[in-house]
């Protein structure tokens, strides 16, 4: 059991943590979440003895095994392989210890040292690390590769990989999929399902923490809360929470109000003075309730392009890789205004290769790609990250762009991405990897692109950030084409998916779901093609018969179409009016005038009022819903 008493942490001089009390069991699979800066990865400090509380103590199991992922990045020659090895410390001492037995020629060492080998599974260890290193994405040849042949991110992965090599008690990751892709994180959340020791994992993937924990620690207000159940199950219980301290809160000071107003009217007259320190006395004793403090949202919208052509981009036969070799062949795609694809495949299959073609960063290596005229891309990569200024300030950046722009205006639009005050003139080398990514996207949402490509764009964003930049990617009127590994991303801002595999782009008949199993089918990490998707049957119809087909199909949708979009935005219209009406009769029924003597007429119309709002909010609802519906019912057919 692992147990924190009364704690109190502070860093920088700021309060991060105040009389904390929290219990975790053995075998708990708990997911940390909370602000940036509320204190998560301190809290990961704490148990590993890096800080120390000001008040309370960390009390931790005798002869607990902790196992964390080092921040260092590791170089050197050593193979990827044996790097991974070192994670089990105990099979790497005792193959240390052998081979001095050996060269002493020690039998009755060599004996003793053999069954401790045994008994510690040290003959399945190189085994156990290839696994992991297959799972993580490394194939057989790279996992003899050294290590500083490897980029950071990978580098990263190798951490990630020793640290789960680890036969641990407890487990700390602190947001690990951040180097993965999406195959790796599938592979990773069975494995920490299976993992048999106490976990906990800070992260910002909805999907993640829903399929790998069954608590959560939330941090907000330097206090912790333990949730029962996932992450889903944990923002109903926190919303509801909220909610009723928001109404508790919002009583109290209606009372607080009345209390007072007693005593302004009545502390002078000699019959109710006592009764009026009463009341006073009655207000001193009261514990008051906080309101609810909500999240304090970053809002961004993407800008409207000044153009959006159809079609925007179009690869006919393509071809791209490297070096005059394929990587992909035979590419067919359009990508017009609306289109939402995201792309799935291996590690290595050429998801981030068919990106860059379509951002123009390469060219084919045969067949074409026609761009419109007033095609505008918007292209977000981690290399962006590195195209940042450090010297220079958020502002400077977007002055960059926008010479022009009266200050007050670039000011405005910066502090959409949470950048306000004195955090839009801080140098960019001071910032946190979530802050680099969130001026990134910003300097690519001022340009107004009509097509955006996005590679991994939510690396070292939080919760908020997320949920923000889906809700602006749901209103992008361009085109889109996302790779992640952030599935909640992908189900909520894309509708087709693309699957990259044995060097072709071919659609997805499926959903993630589906392609978790896919994944499955296949040996982790395999380099022969064996494990790979099977190709669809071979299409005859000529390439124009598909396209006359594909424009009578298309024609003949719009005009089942066209009448149902214009009934759902003369509702969505009645939707806006009905909720606006509702809310001036609500302002006018909290008016303390409307209750006076003689307003009884008037009170009784706005008390009908809002019934009948209601009734016909309820109804025309339900039509949105059903009209709703139906357009879906035209898109699926």
């Amino acid at each position: 059991m692992i147990a924190l008493r009364n704690i109190t942490l502070h860093r920088g001089g700021r309060p991060l943590l105040e009389a904390v009390d929290l219990m975790l069991h053995n075998d708990q699979k708990v997911g940390i979440t909370g602000a940036n800066g509320s204190g998560k990865s301190s809290l990961f400090a704490l148990l590993l003895g890096e800080l120390h509380a000001e008040t309370g103590e960390v009390k931790l199991p005798g002869g607990l095994v902790i196992a964390h992922v080092a921040q260092e990045v590791p170089g050197g020659e050593q193979s990827a392989l044996d790097f991974v090895l070192e994670g089990d410390t105990e099979v790497v001492r005792l193959e240390r210890e052998l081979r001095i037995a050996e060269e002493d020629d020690d039998g009755s060492r060599l004996a003793h040292l053999y069954a401790d080998y045994e008994a510690h599974d040290g003959y399945r260890a190189r085994p156990r690390a290839a696994t992991i290193l297959h799972g993580l994405g490394f194939s057989a040849s790279e996992q003899q590769r050294q290590i500083a042949t490897f980029s950071g991110g990978w580098r990263a992965r190798l951490n990630l990989a020793q640290a789960l090599m680890c036969p641990s008690d407890l487990l700390l990751l602190d947001e690990p999929t951040n180097h993965l892709d999406l195959d790796a994180v599938i592979w990773l959340e069975e494995w920490l399902r299976r993992y048999a020791g106490t976990l906990l994992l800070i992260s910002h993937d909805r999907d993640f923490l829903d399929n790998v924990t069954g608590s959560i620690v939330h941090i907000e207000n330097r206090r912790v809360t333990l949730y029962k159940g996932n992450y889903a199950q944990f923002e109903r219980q926190r919303a509801e929470r909220l909610a009723q301290q928001q109404a508790l809160a919002v009583r109290q000071q209606r009372e607080i109000a009345h209390i007072r107003s007693f005593v302004e009217r009545f502390r002078a007259k000699a019959t109710k003075a006592r009764q009026a320190q009463s009341r006073l006395k009655t207000l001193a004793r009261m514990e008051l309730v906080a309101a609810a403090e909500i999240d304090s949202p970053i809002r961004f919208q993407f800008r409207i392009p000044d153009r959006c052509p159809t079609p925007l981009l179009r690869l006919e036969e393509a071809s791209v890789g490297y070096d005059g070799t394929p990587v992909l062949d035979g590419i067919e795609m359009t990508l017009t205004p609306g289109a939402r694809l995201g792309l799935l495949g291996r590690n290595g299959a050429g998801k981030s290769t068919l990106v860059r073609l379509l951002a123009g960063a390469m060219a084919p290596l045969g067949g074409t790609r026609h761009e419109a005229r007033h095609l505008k891309v918007g292209y977000f990569a981690q290399h962006q990250l590195e195209a940042l200024r450090p010297d220079e300030s958020p502002m400077q950046h977007l002055q960059r762009l926008a010479p022009g722009v009266r200050e007050q205006e670039l000011r405005d639009f910066i502090g959409g991405f949470g950048f306000r005050g004195d955090d839009a003139l801080r140098r960019v080398a001071t910032f946190s990897g979530g802050e680099r990514t969130r001026l990134a996207l910003a300097l690519l949402v001022y340009q107004k692109p009509n097509l955006l490509l996005l590679d991994e764009p939510t690396n070292h964003l939080d919760m908020l950030m997320r949920d923000t930049l889906v809700e602006a990617l749901q209103e992008f009127p361009g085109a889109l084409v996302v790779v992640s590994h952030d599935r909640y991303l992908l189900r909520a801002a894309t509708d087709t998916l693309l699957l990259v595999a044995d060097g072709s782009v071919l659609p997805f008949n499926g959903d993630l779901d589906d392609y978790r199993d896919w994944l499955a089918k296949g040996s982790w990490g395999a380099d022969d093609k064996s494990s790979s998707a099977p190709r669809q049957a071979t299409v005859t119809v000529s390439p124009k018969t598909q396209k006359r087909e594909a424009s009578v199909r298309r024609q003949a949708l719009s005009k089942q179409r066209r009448p149902l979009e214009r009934s759902l935005q003369k509702l969505e219209r009645k939707l806006e009016e009905l909720q606006q009406a509702l809310v001036t009769n609500e302002s006018r029924l909290g008016e303390q005038a409307l209750y006076e003597d003689g307003m009884k007429t008037e009170l009784t119309a706005e008390i009908e009022r809002r019934g009948q709002l209601q009734t016909e909010l309820a109804y025309t609802e339900k039509m949105w819903l059903e009209v709703g519906e139906e357009l879906e019912q035209i898109a699926a057919d």
